[in-house]
Formats: structure tokens, sequence, C-alpha cells
């Protein structure tokens, strides 16, 4: 930041539209919603970022400028200008008035002049600001401010995620567009075009080429004296489209006198209104950031310190009624909770749940982990608004008495038990010997079925459902930190409340939700696969695997050394000593003294990116950089998996219990967290490594892997219905190798495996919708031949084609895809006007139903198996699922009856037409097995 003037004065101009596109788009992967169905995602990134101004730069003075929708002096000089520009996206349209109803509650004002855009607005009170003594910042991502810089006049540009903000005075502009002074900038712009706002500059002239001219000509009137100095298309084109470059350059040019006053008190920043704010937020649901607002006064400044993200937001605590004054609590509902403390009441209670066709429980611990926590109490509900909590002791002995007291009511199978999350509430008392029988329905998972883009806990489900605000666990217990108790410690009265709510709650959640299976289509999913499959991950959690640490222990001592020679090696090549995590360091050994890229770029950081994939581009340039990768590799392996997995074994069990999450991926994927054991790398030899760790339980064990073979392109085959590649999986014929001789257009036998490789990427990369742009940068090859790859492809599987095609159109028409079995992906932005957002949706139509269809097979697989098992007696254990692979753990004399059975079950899961094919291993480890 730049040494403040005298006076002290720093006017921060805000470029709206730039800075509400930027932060609707940060969020296109993962969009945020309120239970309204509104996108929130414009709302959430701007307030963020002008929270983040405030507080860091803390302004004197600050403006925000819109453009104005009305026709400008550009396109009366111009009619193309803009003419080509994307639709702004229905959801980001939605939003603008909540953004300006945000700045208007921070008292910021807002300035818009009609026949003017936003940068000639910023532009003319920038230079009037800087006349009146005052450093002015212009914040935008846009790089056409460059040319307003000056001593006093700044471009900021805002960081993303933990980057810091850019701030550009004379020299940055300089080095960036390679000038002696920003305004050659305009010059610079002219000549090379802008294709998003339809300038047409000179065809052929791209930025670094448009720069080397300015700079060594100065102007484009300079350039075209010099004219003759040019020679060959360079020339022609400069000549041919001098009119065009000149008109160009007009367009590019901000205006400096727009009609606007620099009124100075106007432009004060004064603090904001916290009670307009709140209501705003509660109305968009970010209700951290309410509780964050704090019980302010309402014209309460925000301290230097804060931000939503550290949770500091004007300080202080927010009473429960304040957050949310149109919900309902316990405090205004009518309930009976009742607390159960001795036998005789107990009794009682199992008497009244033995009668019932279905009861909600749930489970206070004293933890989050199932394999470490014990049990502080049970609540059932079974009528609406009552509830009845059952303390357990602490002591084991009397605890394991207490919830066997339950046995007969949890395992009898005609009751059917609900529950939020009740895989958790099943784990925990299966560590007390009791296991939850007969149907479960678990209001989390219904959810997630009907709205898998949207929140499901049970707060949001209950706000969103039942219009009531629930009593927050950290009311009772803290947050995180030395301070934080346990559910042991809270007040009996308290947790009775507590308990018995949140089963009552479930209930009524289970009432208010189960008709939208119906509406939603998705009821058969709900009931077929998702339900019967929580005792199947349940158990496999329960299971755990066993990890052989003293071979991970040899093998970190192993990685250490090699990282400390690869790290002198690194050295030796670049001929000098530096930090190798760092590269702000790294940077200019490579790009400036060896001269790997001399078109490497510097990021908005000013350093050169050192990132993954900017490496691999240039493995073939110097031998330095493939050793950096496999440094940063197996420093990677060794932190992440090598030493953080032995810490996670569980000290009771000797294994590691990793969590089975059922409503994260919105195609219905398991994923795995506590450790993630889904993402450990055995492309190469030290991931390799690591599975050799995962062993069989003991010398009696051995471990069996099962893998479906290729199943997403069997699926994507069946959905498409292609002749060809129906044809090759019925004759067992390698998929790769044929897609290469049909692409390539030669025989099967002169299909080399580079070829084969090609083709295999693009077999995957087409299920995912990739571009010619993104299979170029995956193969490390040219766009052209990349799209050669996608146009043959097509050629040879034209049903292929067509599937996609077809799957765009039902989701245009619908709204949603689907699964073989039903499983619904909703796609809003579909008929988005938009292209890179609607883009998103179409490969999403294209994927959901295939990547969807995979996962609902393997489930059915694993319920299937699960069955059999029990049914047989048998002790193997189902441990891990990995996408496409289930791991047992298999006692020796079980091996030929268990390996018949998961065979039969994962290729019998589901009739789509073409065998379903898996590859099954046996051996002591989980390498040696796959």
């Amino acid at each position: 930041m730049p040494e403040q003037n005298k006076n002290n004065n720093r006017l921060f101009l805000l470029d709206a539209y730039a800075l509400i596109y930027r932060s609707y788009f940060a969020f296109i992967r993962n969009p945020r919603f309120n239970s309204k169905g509104l996108n929130t995602s414009a709302m959430l990134g701007f307030t963020n970022t002008l929270e983040q101004l405030l507080n860091k730069e803390n302004p004197t003075h600050i403006a925000v400028v819109f453009d104005v929708h009305a026709p400008t002096f550009r396109h009366e000089m111009y009619k193309e200008y803009k003419a080509h520009r994307e639709e702004m996206p229905e959801d980001l349209r939605t939003a603008i008035p909540w953004v300006r109803k945000i700045i208007e509650a921070y008292n910021i004002p807002i300035i818009e002049k009609e026949g003017f855009e936003a940068d000639d607005v910023i532009g003319t009170l920038a230079k009037k600001g800087e006349k009146e003594g005052y450093q002015v910042f212009m914040m935008t991502p846009d790089k056409d401010y460059a040319q307003l810089v000056s001593e006093n006049i700044f471009m900021y540009k805002p960081g993303r995620g933990s980057d810091e903000a850019q701030i550009w005075g004379i020299d940055e502009v300089k080095e960036n567009f390679m000038v002696d002074d920003p305004d050659q900038v305009i010059d610079v712009l002219g000549l090379m075009g802008d294709t998003a706002d339809n300038i047409p500059g000179c065809p052929g002239i791209g930025p670094k080429t448009a720069m080397k001219l300015i700079s060594k000509y100065k102007t484009v009137e300079g350039l075209y004296q010099h004219i003759d100095e040019l020679k060959g298309k360079q020339k022609e084109n400069l000549v041919a489209h001098e009119e065009q470059v000149r008109l160009s350059r007009k367009l590019v040019e901000i205006i400096q006198d727009v009609p606007v006053e620099f009124d100075e008190k106007s432009l004060t920043k004064d603090d904001a209104d916290t009670e307009k704010l709140k209501e705003i937020f509660i109305e968009l649901e970010f209700r951290s950031m309410v509780q964050k607002l704090g019980a302010a006064s309402s014209k309460s400044a925000a301290p230097s310190d804060a931000s939503f993200e550290q949770g500091t937001l004007f300080g202080g605590a927010v009473e429960e009624q304040q957050i949310r004054k149109d919900l309902i609590n316990i405090e205004n509902t009518p309930h009976q909770y009742f607390l159960v403390e001795n036998a005789m009441q107990r009794a009682s209670l199992r008497a009244e749940l033995s009668i019932q066709p279905e009861f909600c429980f749930d489970t206070e611990t004293t933890g989050l982990d199932p394999h470490s926590s014990e049990i502080v109490c049970m609540s059932f509900s079974f009528k609406k608004h009552e509830a009845y909590c059952v303390l357990v002791p602490k002591e084991w002995d009397a605890a394991k008495k207490v919830i066997e007291e339950f046995r007969l009511i949890f395992e009898d199978e005609k009751i059917q038990k609900i529950g939020q999350n009740i895989k958790y509430d099943m784990l925990m008392l299966m560590q007390y010997g009791v296991e939850v029988r007969g149907p479960v329905y678990d209001t989390m998972i219904a959810h997630y079925l009907i709205q898998p883009e949207l929140r499901h806990n049970l707060d949001y489900l209950c706000e969103t459902y039942l219009g009531y605000q629930k009593v927050e666990t950290t009311t009772l217990i803290g947050k995180k930190g030395r301070s934080q108790i346990t559910m042991r410690q809270v007040p009996v009265e308290k947790l009775n409340e507590y308990a018995c709510e949140d089963a009552d709650l479930t209930l009524q959640l289970k009432e208010a939700i189960d008709p939208e299976l119906d509406k939603s289509g998705v009821r058969k999913v709900f009931e077929e696969i998702e339900m019967p499959l929580i005792p199947v991950l349940a158990d496999m959690e329960m299971a755990g695997v066993s990890l052989n640490t003293r071979d991970l222990d040899d093998y970190a001592e192993k990685l250490r050394h090699q990282l400390i020679d690869l790290e002198q090696e690194i050295k030796d090549l670049a001929g000098e000593d530096f930090n190798i995590s760092s590269p702000k360091q790294m940077g200019p050994i490579l790009f400036e003294k060896l001269k790997i890229d001399t078109k490497a770029k510097k990021t908005k950081t000013k350093q050169y990116s050192t990132s993954e994939d900017v490496l691999i581009k240039l493995v073939d340039k110097h031998p330095i950089v493939g050793k950096i990768l496999e440094f940063r590799g197996l420093k990677k392996l060794l932190s992440t998996y090598v030493e953080a997995l032995p810490k996670l074994i569980n000290s009771k069990t000797n294994k590691i219990h990793t969590s089975y999450n059922q409503a994260i991926a919105a195609t219905g994927r398991l994923s795995s967290t506590n450790p993630n054991l889904q993402n450990i790398p055995i492309r190469d030899e030290n991931g390799r490594e690591i599975r050799k760790a995962f062993t069989a339980s003991d010398e009696n064990h051995m471990f069996v892997s099962a893998d479906y073979s290729q199943i997403e392109l069997r699926i994507m085959a069946a959905l498409s219905k292609d002749e060809s590649m129906i044809q090759a999986f019925q004759n067992n014929e390698d998929i790769h190798s044929i897609t290469a001789s049909k692409i390539y257009k030669i025989p099967l036998s002169e299909v080399s495996s580079d070829m084969r490789r090609k083709a295999k990427t693009a077999n995957f990369g087409i299920i995912y919708g990739i571009s010619a742009f993104g299979l170029s940068e995956r193969l490390n090859i040219s766009r052209t031949e990349a799209k050669q790859l996608i146009d043959g492809y097509f050629e040879n599987f034209p049903q292929v084609k067509a599937y996609m095609d077809e799957s765009i159109k039902v989701a245009r028409d619908k709204g949603f895809v689907e699964t073989i079995k039903g499983r619904r992906r909703y796609l809003g932005d579909i008929n988005s006007a938009n292209g890179v957002v609607r883009g998103v949706a179409e490969r999403n139509a294209i994927n959901a139903p295939i990547q969807g269809s995979a996962a609902d097979i393997i489930k059915l697989a694993m319920i299937n198996i699960w069955k059999e098992l029990k049914k047989e007696k048998l002790q193997a254990k189902m441990t891990l699922q990995v996408h496409d692979e289930l791991n047992f753990d298999v006692p020796k004399n079980e091996i030929s009856k268990v390996e018949k059975i998961v065979k039969e079950q994962m290729e019998n899961a589901l009739d789509i037409g073409i065998p379903l094919t898996v590859e099954l291993n046996t051996a002591s480890n989980w390498l040696e097995a796959h």
C-alpha cells in the first residue's frame, strides 16, 4: 500500500459489476442457495470483498459505481460495441437488487450516470479526487483501468481466497504493459482489441505483440508513422485495418469529463446500519453473519480486524430471537419433554416404544467420533411435541446395562427407526453391543435425494420445513477451543430440552419431507438403495481396516532420504542454494536464470507461477522440472498419508475407521472422510507403497479386492445404445484399442501404446463433456489434434453424440436428468443465456446419469453382498469402498465362498444390457490384491 498523503484522505471507487461478476463466478461450481432456492453466491462474495476492504484498508471516502443499462456514447460511435457479450446469468440478474440493498445498508453511496459506463465515471471521479489531494484507489479486476494510474491514482485488484490484493501504481503498469507511461495502455488496448467488449483491434495482433509494438513506437500514431519498418502479414493487417485500429483506440479510452460532481461530504465513509444489514442477512440466510453482527447499535462501525471468515464482524453475540424473528422456537412452542432417570421410568418408556409402528431416536455423546465417544443420553419421540430423554451413566458397565435394556426395542425388525444422520447413532449403539435392525428412515438422506445441491443439517431443515429455530449445540457446549465442554458437563435440565427437541423435530421433519420423495420421483432410490445401505456402511465403519505402521514408518524414513537426495539434485541443477518450497525463490531460477520458458508470466502477486499444471508442460524443457515435480509429490505423500495415517489409528481397535458420507456428492457417489481413503494415489510406485500398508487383519485373514472394469464406459454404451461400443464390451475386447483403431482409421494390430493412451483419455473425457481445449491440456497436444480426436470419436461412435445431445435436451425440458434407477440431478442453469454457466450444466447433464448410475450399481452390490454374508453366517467383513472398488477382510477358510458371492453380486447388481465385469484378487495387502 502506498504511503498515505498528508491529509490522510483515501478514496476507494468500486467497479460494481466487475466485482459482482467476479463474486458470482467464484462460486460457479459450488453455488450457494438459501432455503427459498435463491442463489446467494454474488451477494455472499461481494459482501465478503467489501468487508475485507473496509477492515483492511479503512478508507476515509468510498463509493460504488454502477453501469446504467442504456446505450452509451461508445454505442453511437460503434454500433457493434459489446454486441456479442454473453447474457447476464439469470441468478446474477436476480442478485443485483440485493447487492444494491447491501451497499445501501453499509451507508455507501451508489453512483451511476446514464450514457456513460462505470469506468468513465470512476475515471472522472479519480482525476477530480487527485486534484483535491486524495489518494484514489480504483477497485476492479479490469485491466483497462491501468490507463488512469498516476502518482496518486492506483488500481486495487482484489485477491482471491487467501491471496493478497494487488495494488498497481505507475511502476506496476509499466512492468505489466511494457510501456513508458500509463497513457500508452490505451494504445496497447486499442491495438489488441477486446473480444469481451467486441472491440476489433487489429487481426493477428495479440497482447504480447501489441505491447512490443507500442514499447517501440510509443503510440498507435507513432506506429503508423513507421509502418514501412514492418513486414509481411503484420504490416498488411495494420494497413488494411488502420481505421478499425484508430476506432478501437477511441473505444478503449476511458473519458475523464463525465458530468458528475465530486461531493466530498457524500463520499465520506459512514458507519453501517447494522439493523438493515441484519434484516438483509436474515432474508438471505447468512446466519453466521447475523450472529457476527452482534448486539451492536444500528450505527456501529466495523472493527478493523473483522471479517466474515474469522467470525468477528462487528463483534459480539446476538440473541436467538434477533436472528430469526419470523421463526418459532422451543420457548414459544407448547411441548412435553420428559426426563427418564430410573429403571421404572425406562420400563414404562420401553413398553410405549414396543407398540409403535415407528419412533425417532437420537443420541447425545461426548464427541463427534463414534469410535471414541460415549453416549450421554438417548432421546425418543413417537408423538409430535412430545419426547423422552434417557440418561446414560458415565461408568461403562452401568451405561452398558442401561443401553442393554433397550436392545429388544432397537433390534425389533417390525418397528421403523427414524433419525437425522442415523448411521452415527447406530454406530454409537454398536459400541455398546446393540444393533439397530429393521427399516430405518434418515431425514438427512431423504432431503439429500430431494435437493442434492442444498444443505441437509438439522438446523437448516427445521428452518426450511418447520419454520422452527432449534437450540444450537454451541449454546450448550460453546465453540471449539479450550473453553468448550462436553455434553456430559451440560446441566441435566438443559440437556433434556436439547436432546428431546432433536428427536421431536426429526420426527416432525419425517412427516414434512416424506411426501416430497414421491413428488420428486426418488422414493425407490430412497427405499431400495440409500436406506438399505446405511447398516452396510455402519458395519464397514465399525469393522475398520488394519494398517501396518512398521512398514509405513520404514517407508517414511525412506521418503525422507529420497527428499534429501532430490533436494540436493535440484540445487545442483539450479547451480545455487534456494528454498525449493518457495515459489518466490524458484520462479526466477527457472524462468530468468535457466530460461526454461521465456514466455512465462508472473501471477497477480508479481511472482512466476510454478504450479503443477505449469511445470507439467515444461517437463521436457529441463531435467530440473521433473525433479521438482517428483520432490513435491513425495513431500505431499509423506505429510498427507505416510506420516498422517498412523496417527489416525483408533487406540481401542488398532484400526483406521473412515466415515462414509451418503449426502455430499450430488452425483450419488459415496465420499470418505476422517481419513479420506478414496484419494490414496496408486499411479506411481511411491503411491502404491501406501496401499501396501493396508493389510488383512491378521495372518488368518486375507485382503480381497474386487473392482468393476470400465463401468462408466459400459453404462455410456448402455445408455447411448451405440452398437460399436456394445459389441466391443460383449466380445470382451479392449475398448481403448478399439477406439484408437476407429479414430485413427488403422487396423487394431497397428495401434500404438501412445494412440491407445490418447483414445483412453478421450473415452473417459467424453463422459465428462470434455472440450477440445480440455483434451489438449490433458494430453499436452495441440487443440487441432484434440479436436480431430473428438471429431473422430463422434464419427465412429455416433450414438454417443446423440445420447449427449439428448441428455442436454432432457435437462432443458425437465430441469433435471436421472440415473438408470431414477436418482435425479437438478440443473437449474441448463437454460441460462450465459454460455459459461450453461456449459457447466450441460456437462453435468451428460455425466450425472453415467456417474450416478455407477454409484447406484455399486451401492446395490454392497447391499446384496452384505445380505449374503449375513445369510451365510460368514465372518468376512466389507472394509473399504473406493469408487468402483470393494475390499474385504476374509478368513482364509471363507475365501472361495466370499469370492463367489462378491463376483456374482457385483456382476449382477443391475441388468444394463451389457456385461458388468469384475476383476477380483486376493493377497495379504491392498496393493497386491489390486
